[in-house]
């Protein structure tokens, strides 16, 4: 869980300053909610700037209509409770203007969550409420209708989004994954067309699984402790850049020639602990703990790939733009981006699930760097500063190819330089 034990005044500061710092919403643009058991409301304050949102701003409206705290709340309440009164089970809800899903709302258009299957499987399919009001009954009867038919993420029409979870923790990974989508699916109409999985291919996704048996003993391993803060370093760093996103991302780092630790499944990765982390020994997996979804292609990987002791599987929007247009990320764009990531491959969907050694058998000491088909970016490395630096090289190189495109022609390294760049830096 992110927040969820803490007060709620407390989750929704914490939880404003994530959307504020990480730029997708603005001073003024925004509010946030927490419902709880005995019908209050806590919200955030009205007219109050959201990059300074503390916790003693933050008002509660009691079950009574009374109001707690030193400020008015937010104008928009009358679509908070217009939704909590719709849906009982829904107890946070975020309402904001995150840049891409305002592209969204001002075409009149819903990104379609089908195209990547974690997206999917955390927000849903999309609602829409059409324009009404800011702050007024009309506006919370539009948005009350299209909740009590059972979206839990809508495109406001020329307004925005807001989503809904069970708690203050799945609410900001709803909002996150959402905006990441509609980022993701915007760079990608730039470059090509979007390819839509199916039915059959979206349920490949839902009843994959890799389960494991459970290590019964296990002794304490050398730099164990390090990797593991190590780790967690990396992944809020990656949270951070945007190279990453709550729901989805993973890393693992090997300890030696028959084990590894490796992100857990489920667990929100702005709040990942060191003790979080799962050990798998000899394709055991550590009592109580359930690992990363992605913990079979890693296990692969490992056991194929003597020199490879970190991957990261995650979604880049730039990069995963890529992945949802098929098309090829040219890296012979500078050479900084061609002798750290030499030709990237992308390999099918369904690569990912079950047994396949698709991508296993794809990296070599050549190929550090794939791209799953409506999946995500893999990146390898000797350390996990290197595999790292790859995803972010990844990243940067495709916005420019993305953005090279609005204003020119992409004019690649000549094939007698990229030998020069393989003979000085890569031999």
């Amino acid at each position: 869980m992110l927040y969820n034990d803490l007060p709620a005044s407390d989750q929704i500061a914490r939880i404003m300053t994530l959307i504020y710092e990480g730029g997708l919403t603005t001073t003024s643009g925004g509010n946030i909610s927490i419902r709880e058991s005995n019908g209050d409301i806590w919200i955030t304050p009205a007219a109050l700037d959201k990059g300074n949102l503390k916790p003693e701003h933050v008002v509660c409206v009691h079950s009574d209509g009374t109001v707690s705290g030193d400020y008015s709340p937010s104008s928009e309440l009358p679509f908070h409770r217009a939704i909590y009164e719709s849906r009982p089970d829904i107890r946070a809800v975020i309402h904001a203007h995150p840049p891409a899903l305002v592209s969204y709302s001002i075409v009149r258009k819903k990104p379609d969550t089908s195209v990547i299957p974690q997206v999917l499987s955390v927000c849903g399919q999309v609602g829409y409420a059409n324009y009404r009001l800011p702050g007024t009954s009309e506006l919370g009867e539009s948005i009350a209708r299209e909740f009590g038919s059972g979206f839990n993420c809508l495109v406001m029409e020329n307004h925005g989004t807001v989503v809904g979870g069970n708690d203050s923790d799945q609410a900001f990974q709803r909002f996150e994954t959402l905006e990441f989508c509609a980022r993701t699916l915007i760079r990608a109409h730039q470059i090509g067309r979007v390819n839509r999985l199916s039915e059959n291919q979206l349920a490949r996704y839902e009843n994959a699984s890799d389960e494991m048996e459970v290590l019964q003993s296990r002794d304490q391993i050398p730099d164990e402790d390090r990797v593991r803060e190590e780790i967690c370093a990396y992944v809020k760093r990656a949270c951070k850049r945007k190279l990453m996103i709550s729901s989805y991302g993973t890393v693992s780092v090997r300890l030696n020639s028959d084990r590894f630790i490796i992100t857990p499944n489920g667990t929100n990765r702005y709040s990942l602990k060191p003790e979080d982390l799962v050990l798998i020994d000899h394709g055991l997996k550590e009592a109580e703990k359930k690992p990363s979804r992605s913990v079979g292609i890693h296990l692969r990987i490992y056991k194929r790939h003597a020199h490879i002791n970190c991957i990261i599987s995650t979604q880049a929007p730039n990069a995963t733009a890529f992945c949802v247009s098929g098309k090829t990320m040219d890296t012979h764009t500078i050479p900084e981006s061609y002798f750290l990531l030499n030709d990237i491959k992308m390999v099918p969907y369904g690569s990912q699930f079950g047994e396949s050694d698709v991508i296993a058998k794809s990296l070599t000491k050549e190929t550090p760097v794939l791209l799953i088909r409506n999946d995500s970016i893999l990146t390898t490395g000797g350390t996990i500063l290197q595999a790292f630096d790859r995803l972010e090289v990844a990243e940067f190189g495709a916005q420019s190819l993305i953005d090279a495109g609005s204003i020119g022609k992409m004019v690649p390294i000549s094939n007698s330089d990229i030998q020069q760049i393989r003979e000085k830096f890569m031999s």
